[in-house]
């Protein structure tokens, strides 16, 4: 029995609150279980240099994890003075997950801007924030397009992401912090709304695993992608 009563295969309770702030585009408040994460979409009318005069858009990504989300206080990172690796991970990984789904060339030379702020922390934070953050970049697109900015729908395709691992020699989906914690392999799925892979992070902690396991994990990973896809677009058909 797992430490929430779920079954192996089965996701933590997903919510979306979308327009949950008054200025973004595109904003929500997304919930897993214990873990709240507010993603928003903004809009800046340039691009990086590396983008400049292509013709392209560009989309990137910021991550914090707010002082108060875990049991003891994390010390914010701009008093730091720096970011911390793990920061970095994860802000290129909701990057490039977004610009996966999306035909940047549509965007015109304009970057769309994806803020994730964990609110609380009991794990999956960086699979919670690409799905959240599908949802803001949806709004933000719907606003870009009444209000004449692109005349295109730029997005191709949906995304999420889900972790998956093996608790003592068990495959378990979503997992919490305290599964995550005692992992013996920990795993995280980004993936498009109609099955195809984006990215596949995953390691064995002081243990191996084999192509058994692994096809395991892959396809309850699947299993709980199409579950929280659905979702995503029950969300989106909700007129806000």
């Amino acid at each position: 029995m797992r430490v929430d009563n779920r079954k192996p295969d089965e996701l933590r309770p997903l919510t979306i609150k979308r327009l949950f702030t008054k200025y973004a585009p595109g904003s929500v408040f997304v919930e897993t279980g214990d873990t709240k994460v507010i993603c928003t979409a903004t809009i800046e009318e340039n691009v990086p240099p590396h983008v400049k005069n292509t013709g392209e858009g560009w989309i990137t990504a910021e991550y914090s994890l707010l002082p108060s989300a875990t049991p003891v206080r994390t010390s914010r990172e701009s008093a730091r003075g720096r970011l911390t690796g793990r920061t970095h991970e994860i802000q290129r990984l909701i990057g490039r997950s977004m610009r996966s789904i999306i035909d940047l060339s549509l965007l015109k030379e304009r970057t769309i801007w994806i803020d994730c702020d964990v609110v609380q922390a009991d794990g999956g934070t960086r699979t919670v924030a690409i799905t959240g953050s599908y949802i803001a970049l949806m709004d933000a697109v719907k606003w870009m397009m009444n209000n004449n900015i692109i005349k295109e729908n730029p997005v191709l395709n949906s995304i999420a992401a889900v972790s998956v691992g093996v608790v003592n020699g068990i495959v378990l989906l979503d997992l919490c912090y305290a599964e995550d914690a005692s992992a013996q392999v920990d795993m995280n799925i980004v993936m498009t709304g109609d099955g195809k892979f984006i990215e596949i992070q995953g390691t064995g902690e002081e243990y191996t695993f084999d192509d058994t396991q692994l096809e395991e994990m892959l396809k309850m990973a699947k299993k709980g992608i199409l579950e929280i896809t659905e979702i995503q677009k029950k969300a989106l058909e909700n007129n806000c």
